[in-house]
């Protein structure tokens, strides 16, 4: 697909070709919320503990008679149903970590690039020189590319003198090719790239391309299986003659 390059002052200086694959996949819905519930649940600390009644110091003394107080019986003062007693089903240190498959979770991020392409939610930038790294001229280029919302900046490479004018701005995040995400892509408004981050997206998101540490992989095996010598041919066993009976 054709998409328009814009300059720093927001006009169209030309086009450039999106990969269909990558910006023109359709929205699964059910795929995304369960990719982004797998990257939240991966960036819980799992820490949270209470404690249960045998945990809680103090109520080892039956607190009144077992009869004639008019009261519900009690054993201990460290009962759930008393005041600073235990937890009952608390929370405890867990992992809250899943695995996913990739082709799952790189699906997820056509889908998002997709539906922000068909939501006019996406800037291609000519270029990102921004030599001084000042917060006043990135705002103003923002500004020229009518940005008003959150906003996620992606670069090709990690970019200093973006990463500096960036950071002052509120809801404003910038974040390498290679490193999107579905939460970052969900949690920000408009994405605003460069021609050269655009090309990458192309090239890394792609269902055609191959990710260099699976071609890796590949290659072993393929010498792994040349280096094998191939197994020698099993012997079958001998029979035993059977010892003839002598009459």
């Amino acid at each position: 697909m054709q998409f328009p390059v814009k300059n720093t002052k927001g006009e169209v200086v030309g086009q450039m070709e999106l990969s269909d694959q990558v910006y023109g996949a359709p929205l699964n819905a059910d795929l995304l919320h369960q990719v982004m519930v797998h990257h939240q649940g991966n960036q819980r600390q799992g820490t949270s503990s209470t404690k249960t009644r045998g945990e809680v110091s103090g109520g080892g003394r039956k607190p009144f008679a077992q009869k004639h107080t008019g009261r519900a019986r009690m054993g201990s003062t460290r009962s759930p149903l008393a005041r600073h007693g235990g937890v009952t089903f608390g929370p405890r240190p867990r992992s809250y970590r899943t695995s996913l498959p990739k082709k799952m979770r790189r699906q997820a991020i056509r889908c998002v690039l997709s539906a922000k392409v068909a939501q006019s939610r996406v800037v291609v930038l000519e270029n990102m020189d921004f030599a001084a790294g000042k917060t006043k001229e990135m705002a103003a280029v923002l500004q020229a590319l009518s940005v008003t919302s959150s906003a996620l900046v992606v670069t090709p490479r990690p970019e200093r003198n973006v990463s500096l004018g960036v950071r002052n701005i509120s809801r404003v995040k910038t974040l390498t090719a290679d490193l999107l995400n579905v939460l970052d892509l969900l949690r920000y408004d408009m994405v605003v790239m460069s021609v050269e981050a655009a090309e990458r997206t192309n090239h890394l998101w792609s269902t055609a391309s191959v990710p260099v540490a699976e071609q890796a992989v590949e290659v072993t095996e393929q010498e792994e299986e040349k280096a094998t010598p191939a197994p020698a041919p099993k012997r079958a066993p001998r029979r035993r003659k059977e010892a003839s009976s002598t009459a």
